[in-house]
């Protein structure tokens, strides 16, 4: 039997997760009102949540719960119970955490439910995937660093399923370690509030406070994520999952990414070589992007 490749959708509201899933999306990752890496999204409401829920699984789609922040004692203790067992009994299919305390709490109080490790827990290696395999993991989601050769080595030797980044925006630092935004305004990424300083456009100074020229004017800001060259070396890899990043993003954008990777994935599924991803990409590119698309890290 083919080893599926699943095509994971942002959805910041309920529109954008029903388009994700008419144009082709496998499941799609959403934030509720609590504990996201996204606090500033508009988010889902538990009744949308409860809509995108049945509305995704009757088109044969899973969801996903981010639960992605770091979590503080009295968190966990008095909240993060109540608010999980509801979109467990809405019937959520995963939930993604990066906070060890959380993952023990789910292992212990919802067996059945899925875990997936998120990006800020900067699986990068062999190592790291078992450790959370032996929590209880089903599924990490991989740093953004990694090249194919790492991910394969990962795939060989763990048997985990892993979701790769595959389209959308990358960190300047880590995923979950930039202290930038911390630091400059008091606004944690790890506690979802991150205020994405890296975009912004500064000048650069010498010691003598003199400016120095730089080539644009946004000196640390990362080309957007664009891999529709790239689906099948990811796929031979190992990877499970193609992550589209943005949960911040229009529905528009969504819709278009997603199908795009939609039908690249099939027919990587199907064996057969894409001879129109080049065209593909420059349209993808079209849909939205910062500077331009880059193939990351991967090779």
């Amino acid at each position: 039997m083919k080893r599926q490749l699943e095509v994971l959708a942002p959805a910041g509201d309920l529109k954008t997760l029903r388009t994700a899933v008419i144009a082709g999306a496998d499941a799609v990752y959403f934030g509720g009102e609590s504990f996201g890496a996204r606090a500033y999204a508009a988010n889902f409401s538990f009744k949308d949540a409860e809509q995108g829920i049945e509305f995704a699984h009757s088109r044969g789609a899973r969801t996903y719960l981010t639960v992605n922040t770091l979590l503080k004692s009295l968190e966990i203790e008095k909240q993060v119970y109540d608010y999980l067992k509801d979109y467990y009994n809405a019937g959520i299919d995963a939930v993604l955490v990066q906070d060890i305390g959380l993952m023990q709490l789910i292992r212990a109080y919802f067996p059945e439910l899925h875990l997936h490790i998120s990006t800020q827990a900067n699986v990068t290696s062999e190592y790291g995937a078992r450790f959370f395999q032996r929590l209880g993991a089903s599924r990490v989601v991989l740093a953004r660093e990694l090249s194919l050769k790492e991910i394969k080595q990962i795939h060989d030797t763990v048997d985990i399923e892993l979701e790769c980044f595959a389209h959308g925006a990358l960190c300047v630092s880590y995923s979950g370690q930039c202290l930038m935004s911390s630091m400059i305004g008091g606004r944690s990424g790890n506690r979802g509030r991150c205020a994405q300083p890296c975009r912004k456009c500064y000048d650069l100074l010498d010691s003598a406070r003199k400016k120095r020229r730089v080539p644009g004017k946004y000196p640390i800001s990362m080309k957007d994520l664009c891999t529709i060259e790239d689906v099948k070396a990811l796929y031979d890899a190992g990877c499970s999952s193609l992550k589209i990043e943005g949960r911040m993003k229009s529905q528009e954008y969504v819709g278009a990414v997603v199908s795009a990777y939609r039908q690249i994935a099939d027919e990587v599924m199907d064996g057969r070589e894409p001879d129109d991803a080049e065209m593909i990409r420059d349209a993808v590119l079209h849909s939205g992007t910062r500077g331009g698309g880059t193939d990351g890290y991967l090779h």
